[in-house]
Parts: C-alpha cells; sequence; structure tokens
C-alpha cells in the first residue's frame, strides 16, 4: 500500500507539493527513497501520485499524475453518536471513518453515562485518529469530527443538513432500516433516480434512548429503524448501521 499524506489545496502548484514539518520527518523516518511512489490527498477527493524532489529536501512532492479518489463512497453518511465512556468513541469513529462516513458528531444524550469535562480536548484527539484512520483507508477526505451539542440540537441539524435522517432504536419493532432502504434507495423509484443523496444516522447512548426522545425525534420527522432482534453496544450501532447502508448502495 503507498503512504498517503494530506495537505491543504493552498501546498499544491501546478508540479510540486510542499509537505507539513510533520509528513516530512514520518517520509524521513520512513527511508523513502526520492523514486519511490507516495500519494498526497488534497482533502477533497483528489489524489495526487507523487515522488519526492530532491534528495535533501523532504519537503517538496513532484506531482506524477493528479486522479480521483477512489475511497470516496457515492452517498454522504454523517453519524450522529452519543458521547460514551472510555474507548467506545474511539473504535465508533475509526471504523466509521474506515466504513466511509462523510462526518461524525457527538452529542449528549439522557442516558449517556459519561460526557468528557474538557470536550475540545476530546474533539481534537478524536480528529487525530480521523486523520489517521483516513491515511490508512485510503479515503479521499478526512472526515471532520465535531460537538453537536444536546440532542434537540442534532435532531434539527440531521433533518436539516440530510436528505434521510434515520435514529436506530433498539424497542423499534415495526421498521427495520433495510425496509427503509428499499424503501427510499433501491429501484423502482416514481422518477426513475432516487432523491437521497445524504443520510444522517444517529445511535443511542450505553443507556439506550428514553421514550420521550424517541417520540421528539419522530415530530421531527426523523425515522425510526431496528437495527435486528439484538441488542448492540454504543459502538457497534454506528458501525453496523454504516455497513448495512455502505452495502446497500454499493460501497462495499
Amino acid at each position: 500500500m503507498l503512504m498517503r499524506f494530506f495537505v491543504e489545496s493552498k501546498d499544491i502548484t501546478e508540479d510540486t507539493i510542499i509537505l507539513s514539518a510533520e509528513d516530512s520527518r514520518h517520509i524521513r523516518s520512513m527511508r523513502l527513497r526520492p523514486d519511490e511512489i507516495f500519494i498526497v490527498c488534497d482533502s477533497a477527493g483528489t489524489d495526487y501520485v507523487c515522488r519526492l524532489g530532491a534528495r535533501e529536501d523532504s519537503t517538496v512532492a513532484k506531482i506524477i499524475e493528479r486522479r480521483q479518489s477512489l475511497g470516496e463512497p457515492t452517498i454522504d453518511c454523517t453519524i450522529y453518536i452519543a458521547y460514551a465512556k472510555g474507548e467506545r468513541l474511539d473504535y465508533a469513529v475509526q471504523k466509521s471513518v474506515e466504513l466511509g462516513a462523510h462526518e461524525i458528531i457527538l452529542y449528549k444524550a439522557k442516558r449517556c453515562v459519561a460526557v468528557p469535562n474538557n470536550i475540545p480536548k476530546k474533539i481534537e484527539r478524536l480528529q487525530k485518529i480521523a486523520l489517521e484512520t483516513a491515511k490508512q483507508c485510503d479515503r479521499g477526505i478526512i472526515p471532520k469530527v465535531a460537538n453537536g451539542g444536546e440532542f434537540e440540537t442534532i435532531l434539527s441539524a440531521s433533518t436539516k443538513n440530510s436528505d434521510l435522517s434515520l435514529l436506530c432504536y433498539e424497542s423499534e419493532k415495526k421498521s427495520h432500516l433495510k425496509e427503509v432502504l428499499d424503501r427510499h434507495l433501491s429501484p423502482p423509484y416514481e422518477n426513475e433516480a432516487s432523491d437521497v443523496k445524504s443520510i444522517a444516522i444517529i445511535t443511542g447512548p450505553e443507556g439506550g434512548f428514553e421514550s420521550s426522545e424517541v417520540e421528539l425525534a419522530k415530530s421531527k420527522d426523523v425515522q425510526i429503524v431496528s437495527l435486528g432482534p439484538r441488542i448492540l453496544r454504543s459502538e457497534t450501532a454506528p458501525v453496523v448501521a454504516l455497513t448495512a447502508i455502505m452495502y446497500h448502495t454499493e460501497n462495499l
């Protein structure tokens, strides 16, 4: 697998890319030779196939080829994950990035067992996990990790910013995720094309959703769905839901 780095668009010229000091140190530590190929991504879906510049300068990458990143899915999925204790958020963020999440929003639900005392520091750490994961799994963007605030706030954001908003609820008995995806994403469509290009996936805290939260979600046109007969852990539910959507949309 080729080494991958992310840069800002301002660091890209017609035929060269300026690498950050951190990336340059990484290149030196890996003893990358001037004739070896590596990938630099502009974080907007374009990959640049590169070689190092002069042997003494590990900050300059010479552009050989431009091409579209192949690691980006055809549908944008934003994952809303309730705060959790320990390393559960680390796992959920890492796997969501691997599977193709476009953005990851953390929020506070009524039954959250633990909410970080220093949320900005927690977000910064999880963003670093997202960056390293994006490098390892050939993503074309670095999914943003952000704090969404309270549950009601993220409900409004999920319906405003996505074509389809789903809340995964362990007590839902009638509406299964597959049925909802079949209805919105599988042909035949009324106009021969689905108008769903983005999906919000809301998963609950370790203690599950309170019934009042589910009713509030319904009132805001969020669709309540089941992920099956088994109770999933808070870090497992977003991974399962995202995997199902990626499989259904042929992005796996």
